[in-house]
């Protein structure tokens, strides 16, 4: 690596980050139904035709995987509960075994000083709350207080951090406009109720938080670099749209009470009757926030309906998923986001990585990652209060629509086995961890 733990301030944090149903096993410790087990099973959704039953079985291997992220030397470990193994059906009865599991799991970081670093939700709906209209339901924000609570009651006094949301623009649009990930809907109306709903279930859990005396609360939002693909005025007007949906729309709801003018165009019709009335609730203080980068896009406009713009090729390296490499709008946006919003509010980078060829030499993600922490390490230099830096992911896992045909670990996984093997990636930041 061009980097060293040296180069950063002392309490600078470095981890690495998975996701639960990525990696557990859904099938094993009394864990229900989600909305991702019903998405999977329809034909064509998953590019491999497969599910989370197994992944990497880290329900049963957690502690060799705990024990890789210590031999790697970094400080923290980011991780996500499943609501449908802790509360099966969403509300009510919890599932004990499903509890201690996560208790064992963080007990087990403790154990090897590792920081606990929670995210609440990673995109596991109880299939029996989906049923319901899951994030289109008014009420998801009820449902979810009561999750929280929960967790709270059993981790929250062992928690370095604790996220409430990861990634509201892939749980709302994602989801719900493009169909890519469950429930694989395309739907305005319910797309503008689940954006609003994502952050009126952020507030309530804020909350919920600070009632059980959980301490350093934040939420994790996804961003892309944006640009014109060209000079015209069009191309500018489709390039700040996107980028009103994709950066803007989430944070300025919790920061300024308030949403893009650019999306409430083609949303505003179709979200909640006194929405309005819930934006307080949406803007409760915070610790800090989450930056999850992984590409930039270029975009003009099109004739097609709202939001009227398609991304066209800048010709930049990509990584195996196409994403476009482009660690220089890492820099551009930390800088934006400290600049626009959170002010003196540590930020942390909880994501950034890339899918890479499926070998152990993979002297593309290092590249990838020398690029992308040199990048934060410039935002920093200009003054951006950024307090970690989280690499995506530990090991190789089941990529949600792109099934195990994705690669984006440090640790290779055999997925016949589940035998994992350190990549070159994890030495490499081994060794920058010790330096």
């Amino acid at each position: 690596m061009k980097f060293k733990r040296s180069d950063f301030p002392q309490d600078f944090i470095f981890g690495t980050a998975t996701s639960s149903y990525q990696i557990e096993g859904h099938s094993f410790g009394g864990a229900g139904p989600t909305h991702w087990d019903t998405f999977a099973a329809k034909p064509g959704k998953i590019l491999d035709g497969t599910d989370g039953a197994i992944a990497c079985d880290h329900y049963n291997r957690w502690q060799e995987d705990l024990d890789l992220i210590k031999d790697a030397g970094f400080d923290s470990y980011r991780f996500s509960t499943s609501w449908a193994r802790v509360m099966p059906e969403g509300r009510g009865a919890v599932n004990q075994e499903g509890l201690d599991f996560y208790e064992r799991l963080v007990d087990g970081m403790l154990a090897r000083g590792i920081k606990p670093m929670a995210t609440l939700y990673h995109w596991e709906m109880p299939a029996a709350l989906d049923a319901l209209g899951g994030w289109q339901n008014a009420d998801v924000a009820d449902w979810f207080a009561e999750f929280t609570d929960v967790i709270a009651k059993r981790l929250g006094d062992r928690l370095f951090s604790t996220a409430t949301i990861n990634e509201p623009w892939c749980v709302s649009w994602l989801s719900h406009f493009e169909g890519h990930h469950a429930p694989g809907l395309q739907d305005i109306k319910a797309t503008a109720r689940a954006m609003h709903h994502v952050l009126k279930a952020h507030g309530k859990s804020v909350q919920v938080l600070r009632q059980n005396g959980v301490k350093d609360v934040g939420i994790v939002c996804n961003f892309e670099g944006t640009m014109p693909a060209d000079d015209s005025v069009e191309s500018a007007r489709a390039a700040a749209r996107y980028e009103a949906i994709y950066n803007r729309f989430f944070l300025q709801g919790i920061f300024e009470g308030t949403y893009p003018e650019e999306v409430l165009e083609g949303l505003g019709p179709h979200l909640p009757a006194g929405w309005k009335d819930d934006m307080a609730l949406i803007q409760q203080p915070l610790e800090w926030v989450g930056v999850n980068y992984y590409t930039a896009k270029a975009f003009r406009e099109t004739d097609g309906p709202w939001p009227s713009c398609e991304t066209v090729r800048t010709g930049a390296d990509t990584t195996h998923m196409n994403w476009e490499i482009h660690p220089d709008h890492l820099t551009k946006l930390l800088k934006w986001i400290a600049d626009t919003y959170t002010k003196d509010l540590p930020l942390y980078v909880t994501e950034n990585g890339m899918a890479g060829e499926h070998t152990l030499n993979d002297q593309d993600r290092v590249s990838y990652l020398n690029g992308h922490v040199l990048a934060a390490k410039s935002a920093m230099d200009a003054g951006v209060p950024l307090g970690g830096y989280t690499f995506w992911s530990l090991m190789d896992n089941y990529e949600w629509a792109f099934g195990y045909a994705e690669r984006f670990g440090l640790v290779h996984v055999d997925f016949d086995t589940l035998e994992r093997t350190p990549k070159v990636s994890y030495l490499a930041l081994r060794d920058a961890m010790s330096q």
